[in-house]
């Protein structure tokens, strides 16, 4: 029911909104649509509008509507042959007589077009195929016209949902092929789609590709990982006086309680593995699925430990006699029977939920109770020590506490003594023989904020934070007094910065503007999306002062030359997939590789660390420098790649 999209069109970024319109051509109606995104340099909300008629653009500029589909995870999947073959065996598996096959979120048509092929020339044969974003049954169009299929599939631009029995399908579909799934297992909206579609669109107990999906998990004990959730633990090791989780306010501050997508093959060697794979959730597609589920878990432990979380994955059986699997384990476990470890992919990897605080301390053969519990979109967990049996380790707060909330990365990286001890300097040195200092803090930095107050006792300290807004405020007031400061020394700057004038700014010129840059919500940019920073510097320009300091003050773009086969081959051109030729969906989705001269591959963020096998090919090198002291310019920089060690 939930639009692949909706979780992986702007992968870091706010969700989008996307509205569907129909609008009168002549004896028919076309589909237009329209979809928020922000633009990442301004910060600002912006609309794209899809025509159902309009050509595609060549290019992967913010509005076109490459740009919306090439930061989704269709590419990668389509190149993960080990789903595509899985999917075709089962298909041709289950489907043996004419009958009528519902394909709720199609994409680009391929199971429309596996279940086609599987009825071949039976008569009484129909496939139903519905997709909810525009975009992509534009791209569908193409693809199933290209094979010569556009016949043999009847294509609906909803969402399954909102499919009616006797006005879009005329009868119950026997078949349901499905792919709405993502790393969590639910997040898609599964269930509920499932919920409708048995309650609405399928006969009764229909024949499902996949037939059933189980959800496992693991034990584990991970200094990375639990760096990426318990602040308070970390920052103990800081120097610098700033508690940003102060004794008594432990969930002042921290992670949402959520399981997150992770490839933790790329952090294997750091894991103490500290149990057994356990099962945990079975859910199956050929019957209606419940919104709510709970069960408890005991597990062994296999060493002596500290649970810092607990790691995740399904496999999914996808034929009723359970012959054929896909699985997403880590590859440190052993699969059963025949299911095997496919290639390394993006669109669907483990899952990471972490273990409030330091962890639990556990001992070999030790018992821990799991209770998990699942809605109708996420799972989630709490654990309870045997030694302990009052003690539930879970994410919670009183009906009224505050919690400000961040992501993993950002509070590593607060916990990082090496990053708060070079903010501390530079901030320092900022502040020498200034007497009452104006300061204001650009960007989202809780961080920057406190230092400022904590190191200089007569300073005013103005932050906008754009993306926190008056939570950032409501965090600072609860943290003042244990940071040494008067919390009416600090404002929360609540307009536009477009429209800062010296009235807000108390008819006083700025001495300082700081930024880490950090803006929350949006996490995963580009490098040079973080040039957002430079701009809103442009944009104060006429309330700083003189001799303003402007930190950071200068930014560089390096870059070096890698060998990512891994990487390369999920976003590499399309030719054939299972017998269908896709090669018209290349440029549309950002292919790389083999395409015409003129065609661009567009940028996209990865953390590389975690892309599979990557070979360092150059040092380093400097492709332009940006001068942040000044108001923003156009910038262009040329420099020569060093040899490569190939």
């Amino acid at each position: 029911m939930l639009s692949r999209v909706s979780k992986t069109l702007f992968p870091k970024l706010p969700l989008c909104c996307i509205l569907r319109f129909a609008r009168a051509m002549s004896s028919q109606s076309a589909q237009r649509a329209f979809q928020l995104r922000v633009n990442p340099i301004t910060g600002n909300s912006e609309w794209v509008v899809i025509e159902e008629d309009e050509p595609e653009e060549q290019t992967f500029n913010g509005g076109s509507q490459n740009a919306l589909l090439v930061t989704t995870s269709y590419l990668d999947m389509l190149n993960d042959s080990h789903r595509n073959r899985a999917f075709r065996e089962a298909i041709d598996k289950t489907i043996s007589t004419p009958c009528h096959v519902l394909d709720i979120g199609s994409g680009t048509g391929l199971l429309s077009m596996m279940a086609a092929r599987a009825m071949g020339s039976m008569t009484c044969r129909m496939v139903t195929a519905c997709e909810s974003y525009l975009p992509m049954v534009k791209l569908m169009k193409k693809v199933v016209r290209l094979n010569g299929m556009e016949n043999q599939i009847k294509l609906i631009n909803k969402r399954s949902d909102e499919l009616k029995r006797g006005i879009d399908i005329t009868s119950p579909a026997q078949v349901l092929v499905s792919e709405i799934l993502d790393s969590e297992l639910l997040g898609e909206g599964l269930i509920p789609s499932l919920q409708h579609a048995h309650d609405m669109l399928l006969v009764e107990n229909p024949e499902t590709v996949p037939y059933k999906a189980t959800t496992y998990g693991q034990l584990v004990e991970s200094t990375f990982l639990w760096k990426l959730h318990d602040l308070h633990g970390n920052e103990a090791k800081a120097s610098d006086g700033i508690l940003l989780v102060p004794t008594g306010l432990d969930n002042i501050l921290g992670v949402k309680p959520q399981q997150y997508a992770f490839h933790c093959d790329a952090i294997g060697k750091e894991v103490k593995l500290l149990s057994e794979p356990f099962k945990i959730f079975e859910f199956d597609f050929w019957k209606r699925p419940d919104s709510h589920g709970e069960t408890e878990v005991h597990v062994k432990s296999t060493n002596d430990g500290r649970v810092h979380a607990v790691i995740s994955w399904w496999i999914l059986q996808l034929d009723r006699e359970g012959t054929i699997f896909y699985s997403t384990a880590p590859r440190w476990i052993s699969l059963p029977g025949n299911t095997s470890h496919g290639d390394w992919c993006d669109h669907w990897k483990q899952c990471v939920w972490f273990v409030p605080g330091e962890g639990m301390s556990i001992t070999k053969d030790e018992e821990v109770c799991l209770h998990a519990v699942h809605t109708d979109i996420s799972i989630s967990y709490n654990l309870k020590n045997q030694a302990s049996r009052n003690e539930i380790m879970q994410y919670g707060f009183k009906n009224g506490d505050f919690k400000l909330i961040l992501p993993p990365e950002r509070i590593a990286i607060y916990g990082d003594s090496e990053w708060r001890h070079t903010m501390f300097s530079a901030i320092s040195n900022s502040l020498q023989g200034r007497v009452d200092p104006l300061c204001i803090v650009a960007d989202d930095s809780i961080f920057l904020t406190l230092l400022v107050a904590h190191l200089s006792k007569t300073s005013h300290v103005m932050s906008f934070f754009p993306g926190l807004q008056d939570k950032g405020f409501q965090y600072l007031q609860a943290v003042a007094n244990s940071n040494g400061f008067s919390i009416d020394r600090v404002e929360f700057l609540n307009k536009r910065k477009t429209k800062l004038t010296m009235h807000d700014t108390h008819q006083k010129k700025v001495d300082l503007l700081i930024g880490e840059p950090f803006y929350y919500g949006m996490d995963g940019m580009l490098p040079w999306q973080n040039l957002r920073f430079w701009n809103e510097r442009t944009m104060l320009d006429s309330v700083l002062s003189q001799d303003a300091l402007i930190l950071p003050c200068k930014a560089i773009l390096k870059a070096c030359a890698l060998s990512v086969p891994d990487l390369w081959n999920s976003r590499c051109c399309l030719s054939k997939i299972e017998g269908f030729d896709h090669s018209v969906v290349n440029s549309t989705l950002g292919a790389c590789g083999e395409l015409p001269a003129e065609q661009e591959c567009p940028c996209l963020p990865y953390f590389i660390w975690q892309c599979g096998n990557v070979k360092k090919l150059s040092e380093a090198f400097t492709v332009m420098e940006f001068d942040c002291s000044k108001p923003i310019t156009s910038s262009c920089g040329k420099t020569q790649v060093p040899q490569l060690e190939l």
